[in-house]
């Protein structure tokens, strides 16, 4: 991903809630599903990575996005907003 088209999401991000929060339980089965779900219908979501998940939030996204087969667009503070092209037939999709 070009750093104009991360751009481009963290800009689309800008107004997104939070859909998840990944605490002290970290990454299970039920939230990697949910959130491929989520990913499938959206294309970029955004997280809450709380501090009682005990690990740092740059690693916590990365093993997120690894497991979604996602990219990270961008982590500030404890959010991540991650991005995956659906692979929907007649979506429309998030244009760069």
């Amino acid at each position: 991903m070009t750093s104009k088209q991360r751009s481009n999401l963290k800009a689309l991000a800008a107004n997104l809630k939070p859909i998840a929060q990944v605490g002290k339980e970290g990454i299970s089965e039920n939230l990697i599903k949910g959130l491929s779900d989520a990913l499938e219908a959206h294309e970029l979501i955004k997280l809450n990575l709380l501090p009682a998940s005990g690990e740092n939030e740059d690693a916590l996204a990365a093993e997120i996005a690894s497991a979604l087969n996602a990219e990270v667009v961008i982590v500030i503070g404890r959010r991540a907003v991650l991005y995956r092209r659906s692979s929907r037939e007649g979506f429309d999709h998030i244009k760069f």
